[in-house]
């Protein structure tokens, strides 16, 4: 099987090396207002998102509570547990913006789309996977600030959780509900044209990630992270991605679920959504000036976690097909 990376990783590695030559685009005094660009693209993407999202399937999706369960509690427990256990050991002023990071990582939602996609390709449980992906979202609008408020209080001494739930609520929740309110006039023409309005989602994403990447060329913030540092951050993202995946298959196992339900919990459980992180970091850290910092574990994860978990897909759907 021929190795084909996937393009939308890609792109974002041809968006930062852009922000490398030419990071004066993404700055405010560029005139080029990507911040309201790109505030107004985050909307629009949660609002199509809301006129995607199923309520019957979501409904029907609560009866296997003990897997959805267990997805939840691994996206929104697990991985921030095990970032804690390296809190006493990075609290030195050059490695104490790095954990930040990867707790971040550690506290963002699952991805919805590729979450779906692989449990489908590997024969999984895929209403469960609908329907934990997409309620994994709107429970990280609520977690993830609170998991960061606990820390970012400490080392920025400006965290403040009513303004940032205010432009969560106004940017992202709103939207959604509106989505779900207009469903029965857009509903079917959002699926229909669900391809490239998954196109536009990544275009927005990858603004973001261009505007962050040049803001922190420009004031070199990236000085502070050493090759040994970044070396180090991607040994933590594998064993954060292998050690949590690990964990949900043996939890699996313990608790009889069938092959199906476990594909699905460890598909569902190890994923973290680039679209929330890069949309979470410009609410979250926009007043610290941080925001290209607090992205790295997550595109070195998110690359990740597409090429290893495609690779299983492919390999139990093989098994499957053999078997039946």
């Amino acid at each position: 099987m021929k190795f084909k990376p996937d393009s939308f990783v890609v792109a974002i590695l041809i968006v930062i090396l852009m922000a490398w030559f030419f990071p004066q685009w993404g700055l405010p005094q560029s005139g080029i207002p990507l911040d309201r660009i790109g505030s107004i693209g985050v909307s629009f993407i949660f609002f199509f998102y809301g006129l995607r999202l199923s309520p019957d399937k979501l409904k029907a999706g609560l009866k296997n509570w003990h897997l959805h369960v267990l997805v939840q509690l691994s996206t929104f427990l697990l991985f921030p547990l095990l970032v804690l256990l390296l809190y006493p050991f990075m609290q030195s002023s050059s490695h104490a913006g790095i954990w930040l990071a990867l707790l971040f990582l550690a506290a963002l939602p699952s991805t919805v789309s590729s979450s779906v996609v692989m449990v489908s390709v590997a024969k999984g449980n895929l209403p469960a996977a609908i329907f934990n992906a997409s309620i994994s979202g709107l429970i990280g609008i609520a977690i993830t600030p609170l998991w960061m408020g606990l820390f970012m209080q400490q080392q920025t001494g400006s965290y403040y959780l009513s303004s940032i739930y205010t432009k969560l609520l106004l940017e992202i929740l709103l939207p959604v509900v509106l989505g779900i309110l207009l469903q029965r006039f857009g509903g079917q023409l959002a699926i229909r044209y669900h391809r490239q309005l998954s196109q536009f989602d990544k275009s927005v994403i990858l603004l973001i990630i261009y505007k962050s990447f040049a803001e922190s060329f420009a004031s070199n913030l990236y000085d502070s992270v050493a090759w040994l540092d970044f070396a180090w951050i991607a040994v933590v993202v594998l064993a954060l991605f292998y050690g949590v995946y690990a964990l949900i298959g043996f939890i699996s196992r313990r608790l009889h679920f069938s092959i199906e339900d476990q594909i699905t919990a460890q598909f569902c459980g190890t994923k973290k959504s680039l679209v929330h992180g890069t949309v979470f970091s410009k609410i979250l850290f926009a007043q610290a000036g941080t925001t290209g910092l607090m992205l790295l574990p997550l595109m070195l994860f998110h690359a990740f976690q597409i090429l290893v978990i495609s690779v299983y897909a492919a390999r139990l759907a093989k098994r499957e097909v053999n078997v039946n």
